[in-house]
């Protein structure tokens, strides 16, 4: 056999499954919409059936009342930003990226109306800047599109980590990200 010949085989059996593996999940579309974990905290507050006395409605009523008001307390102690691609034309995002505080101490990122152009090896990141320089890893990114949350690691610095970042690690690249302000 041609040694030019085996050459060529040599690299389209390379080559060819990498740039599959690169390119196809511009090809593909994925959705999720996870609800908020505020909103979840006034669901155990529903009735309790059709023989609910009028005492008891009273009761629920006013645990409701209570739970409002932590969901409104909840929502004002936050941290937002809108998403933005990263300028090239081909790696865009938008939606929207909030930091939310739960009442149990613990904090949650959720992304809303949440869009970015699909890739390989995407993650979510609170960095220090665009070019993922220090960053806090919060995981895979779940789907490309949808409303979707992420656990925020107890006692980072969101004065310092305040740019939510996709970022794809197979090959370095910034696909969008949020600058995280206070609301």
């Amino acid at each position: 056999m041609n040694k030019n010949v085996l050459i060529a085989i040599i690299a389209a059996a390379v080559v060819v499954p990498a740039a599959v593996y690169a390119v196809s999940p511009y090809f593909t579309e994925t959705m999720i919409d996870e609800p908020s974990p505020v909103a979840t905290s006034g669901e155990n507050n529903t009735a309790q059936g059709s023989a609910v006395v009028e005492e008891s409605m009273e009761k629920d009523d006013a645990m409701m009342k209570n739970d409002d008001v932590m969901i409104e307390e909840a929502m004002t102690n936050v941290f937002s930003g809108g998403f933005q691609g990263a300028g090239d034309g081909i790696h865009n995002a938008s939606g929207k990226a909030t930091v939310l505080y739960l009442e149990d101490g613990s904090a949650v990122l959720r992304l809303e109306n949440f869009r970015v152009t699909n890739g390989p090896d995407l993650y979510v990141y609170l960095s220090t800047d665009k070019r993922a320089s220090a960053f806090v890893d919060l995981g895979q990114l779940k789907a490309n599109s949808g409303n979707q949350n992420y656990e925020v690691p107890g006692g980072v610095d969101l004065s310092k980590y305040n740019n939510v970042i996709i970022w794809c690690k197979s090959f370095s690249v910034y696909f969008g990200g949020a600058e995280l302000g206070s609301a």
